[in-house]
């Protein structure tokens, strides 16, 4: 079943679709609405944040979870930066929760996990690489990430779990800037757990003001 989402209030300023696997790169002013929709269904979207004004300011999951205290992103969640500043606030979402633990793939993460046989496959760390070069970051300005539509349960004991995706075709999560902020995505491509459903899709990516 494919969901239709409600119409962003405003007027559109950028829509554009990701194709599975890529990365993407657009700068959010304060007040604007991006929107994500998962359009196939099952498709996590790795997410960073950097603040335009000060590239040294950027997305905290640390400061994110301790202060809502909560490792999920639900409706109302702030995204605070390591400067404890808000930076977008999660104004709605067609999805239960969110992942703030599970990480960005890579490839050496894929060779101790799935093995030697998948070094070669591309990864969310290599996107978000090469998306931050184009506002000359590096590895050093990679941090913790947010993981849009993944599902990644905490058990009792604290033991984490990859598992399949709580979306579906159509949902969404909005997120209004706090600040002026650069938005950096990796459309996971991730083919070894489920996390995508074991096939990467494609998403939308709609701002508004």
């Amino acid at each position: 079943m494919t969901h239709t989402p409600p119409p962003l209030s405003g007027t559109v300023v950028h829509d554009e679709v990701v194709p599975a696997r890529a990365p993407w790169l657009h700068e959010v002013k304060a007040g604007q609405t991006l929107r994500i929709v998962d359009l196939e269904g099952n498709q996590a979207v790795d997410f960073l944040a950097y603040s335009a004004a000060d590239d040294a300011e950027r997305y905290s999951a640390q400061d994110t979870i301790a202060a809502q205290g909560n490792v999920f992103l639900r409706e109302g969640s702030v995204l605070l930066s390591n400067e404890g500043a808000p930076m977008m606030t999660v104004t709605a979402t067609a999805v239960a929760y969110h992942d703030t633990i599970g990480g960005a793939c890579s490839c050496e993460s894929n060779t101790l996990r799935y093995g030697h046989h998948t070094k070669a496959q591309h990864a969310c760390v290599e996107n978000f690489l090469t998306a931050n070069a184009r506002h000359g970051r590096g590895k050093r300005d990679m941090v913790s990430n947010v993981n849009w539509f993944m599902n990644v349960p905490v058990e009792a004991d604290g033991a984490l779990g990859i598992v399949d995706g709580i979306s579906a075709p159509g949902l969404y999560v909005d997120l209004r800037a706090e600040m002026d902020v650069v938005v950096v995505v990796s459309n996971c491509p991730q083919i070894n757990n489920p996390c995508n459903g074991f096939n990467p899709t494609p998403v939308r990516m709609i701002v508004s003001e």
